[in-house]
């Protein structure tokens, strides 16, 4: 049957009017008309405290076990389950689970005493046992899908070896000490409390789970030690969320609000439309014309309310190993200087962001530490014409990375507007290239890429979750990988081959191809690997013992195995090898410690930890790259999250004066709460969506 289409006029000229009133194919809508049946339905929901939530566009609920990641923890972590710590209402970290904890002088072990009045919605004790299942139900190596890296379990002492099954039980940094007393140590110094508050951080019901390996969290078998337990779930459709009984939350803190029922249902293209026609009461406002429309109708205004996202949108230095004035630092900076925010955000953005000139957002522990470069055209071109490229003559075509549309629906306009400006203050032109999500992802977060032209990637910035490493919101991604921020061309065109080949095709002429079954079968031919591990073991024993000792204590951590002890470790499994191909899976363990290698051509990242990697960086890095690291290091493995954030502040201010980094805005969640409901609260970290619906409440 063919849809009767019925056009009307706006001021974009003639457009199609939906079945709810909604105006599609331009910006402009007009108000839907909910039935008197369905505002009554509305009304007799939320007086019974019933609260209709959408889960993000896209992004609808799979599973809810914690260990598989994905739009589940949206709910996992504070509403259906509670761990040690979770967030407040204002995205503060605060004790939930935990009576109290201790913390070793060296800063490494963890003890946590658990609340004893805590129950499961069966009325069984939360124990320390819980989380001890919890979390070897992850780290058991007969999981292979265990994901370790957004969990506490991602900073456990000798986490990822047992996982991988080359250390035993006993070196885990795990210990149940009693019933209601679990103990933690981590590998180096650091805060962990904000990864206690993640969704891999909760406790399971071993009895439950055990009983129901496969479907656990699904009802009738899921028990609950948070605000809400499941009454119904159906993937990628509605989850239904009740009141706990059992749950008697921690004294002295806001654990929930007063919902006695949520409804998280998937979301959709049209969410104002939906919150107009009473299908849902919080709904995301996803793009600029729906947050034009809002703003145009009172009534929702009264009901509109924004927050701020933990994502700085940022021009990044793209690492090109090809020779261009970007590697004078007076470019880079009026590059950066010339970079007029305001319209970007209003025009390209409709005004759903916030300008930016560090990476920090009100409130973030390090805004009140970095110090960005100014707005201002006029010195933006002094400072070209000093470089030698007046009025941008001689200044060859620059290049500007975003993503696809596809993707993410903002970066190429951003890039756009970005290339209008250069245009417009400094006489540069531009050429925009769209990558594919992955091509994207490997420039943003790994290291230098083959065929990448001289110019800046728009890259977004942002965290998973209250952690020192988080501090800088991403910004600091290039003082992970040799070759990004603050080398030389030659260093660059050096390591470019790390990257973009499985092994690095000069290290193969030294010792040998990894994937050549029949190297490494013989003593003999492990001469190579052997004379470049002693040399490059000596060399990296002697540059750290001339560290500063705070330095030498996060790089060479009290207790883990040396150099040579992993060395040996390595050689000794080829000594116990029985067959030529066991022998050769030796001898490519032993190349990769010792060698340059990256998992699949083109996949950005590369073994940092191998030794050649770590010689060459050391030997050719610059004295401002090694503060960098060394700052990174330093703040990134502190116990403290607060105190580590003027070291952070001091990393990112470095990188964007020196033009490396050019913040340009940071997001915002706009949304629509209906009136006589508060307790929403858009999740600012990577997911996006809402979260912590346990604070949802009803008047």
């Amino acid at each position: 049957m063919r849809r009767r289409v019925k056009w009307v006029a706006c001021a974009s000229g003639l457009c199609v009017l939906g079945a709810a009133g909604v105006v599609s194919g331009c910006g402009a809508q007009t108000a839907p008309h909910p039935t008197a049946s369905t505002m009554a339905a509305s009304a007799q929901a939320t007086a019974r405290g019933v609260v209709r939530i959408t889960a993000p566009t896209g992004s609808n609920l799979t599973t809810l076990d914690p260990s598989q990641w994905g739009p589940q923890i949206l709910v996992d972590q504070g509403t259906i389950m509670e761990g040690l710590f979770g967030y407040n209402p204002q995205n503060q970290i605060v004790p939930k689970l935990c009576a109290g904890y201790t913390l070793s002088k060296d800063g490494l072990t963890w003890t946590f005493q658990i609340r004893r009045d805590a129950r499961w919605s069966n009325g069984q004790p939360v124990t320390a046992y819980d989380f001890y299942y919890a979390y070897m139900r992850q780290l058991s190596p007969a999981n292979p899908n265990g994901q370790l890296w957004l969990s506490v379990l991602n900073v456990v002492k000798n986490a990822y070896a047992y996982h991988a099954g080359t250390v035993p039980l006993s070196q885990l940094g795990l210990k149940v000490l009693g019933p209601y007393t679990l103990q933690i140590t981590t590998s180096v110094p650091h805060y962990i409390l904000g990864d206690l508050a993640e969704a891999g951080s909760m406790p399971i019901n071993e009895q439950v789970a055990k009983a129901h390996p496969t479907d656990w969290f699904l009802p009738p078998y899921f028990v609950s030690d948070a605000p809400f337990t499941v009454k119904s779930f159906t993937p990628n459709g509605t989850l239904v969320l009740v009141r706990n009984p059992k749950y008697v939350g921690h004294p002295g803190e806001v654990n929930e609000g007063n919902a006695q029922e949520i409804d998280v249902v998937p979301g959709t293209s049209v969410p104002v439309e939906d919150f107009m026609a009473h299908k849902v009461d919080v709904v995301e406002v996803g793009t600029p014309s729906d947050l034009q429309y809002v703003k145009t109708h009172p009534a929702l205004v009264a009901q509109l309310h924004k927050a701020p996202d933990y994502a700085v949108t940022y021009l990044q230095y793209d690492n090109s190993a090809v020779p261009s004035p970007l590697t004078n630092p007076l470019v880079r900076q009026a590059i950066a200087e010339a970079i007029q925010r305001a319209p970007i955000v209003q025009d390209v953005l409709g005004g759903m962001a916030g300008t930016t000139t560090t990476f920090s957002v009100p409130g973030w522990p390090t805004a009140k530490y970095e110090h960005g470069l100014p707005e201002n055209v006029a010195q933006a071109r002094a400072l070209l014409a000093k470089a030698g490229y007046p009025g941008g003559k001689g200044f060859p075509t620059l290049y500007l990375y975003a993503e696809v549309p596809s993707s993410n629906p903002q970066l190429v306009p951003v890039a756009e507007a970005v290339a209008q400006e250069l245009q417009q203050n400094l006489g540069i032109h531009t050429k925009i290239v769209q990558l594919n999500s992955t091509e994207w992802g490997s420039l943003t977060y790994g290291g230098p890429q083959k065929g990448i032209q001289p110019g800046y990637n728009v890259a977004v910035g942002g965290t998973n979750d209250m952690d020192p490493a988080s501090l800088n919101l991403g910004g600091d991604q290039g003082v992970y990988w040799p070759g990004t921020y603050g080398y030389s061309i030659a260093f660059v065109q050096h390591v470019l081959p790390w990257y973009n080949t499985p092994y690095d095709p000069a290290s193969i002429q030294k010792y040998g191809d990894p994937n050549n079954p029949n190297m490494g079968v013989s003593w003999s031919q492990w001469a190579p690997l052997v004379k470049a591990a002693q040399a490059d073991i000596a060399y990296l024993n002697r540059w750290t013992a001339e560290q500063p000792a705070a330095w030498r204590k996060i790089m060479d951590p009290p207790g883990s195995p040396t150099l040579t002890q992993q060395w040996n470790q390595i050689v000794e499994q080829f000594k116990q090898a029985k067959t030529a191909a066991a022998k050769h899976a030796a001898w490519v363990e032993a190349w990769k410690f010792v060698a340059p290698y990256s998992e699949g051509s083109g996949g950005g990242g590369i073994n940092t930890g191998s030794l050649d990697v770590q010689v060459y960086w050391d030997e050719h890095e610059s004295n401002d790259v090694r503060n960098w690291r060394m700052w990174q290091a330093e703040y990134q493995n502190s116990p403290d999250m607060f105190s580590s954030a003027a070291t952070a502040a001091k990393l990112m201010t470095q990188l964007i004066q020196q033009g490396y980094t050019i913040p340009l805005y940071y997001a915002e969640t706009y949304y629509l709460e209906r009136t006589g409901i508060t307790g929403a609260q858009p999740n600012p970290w990577s997911w996006g969506g809402f979260y912590q619906m346990q604070y949802l409440s009803v008047r």
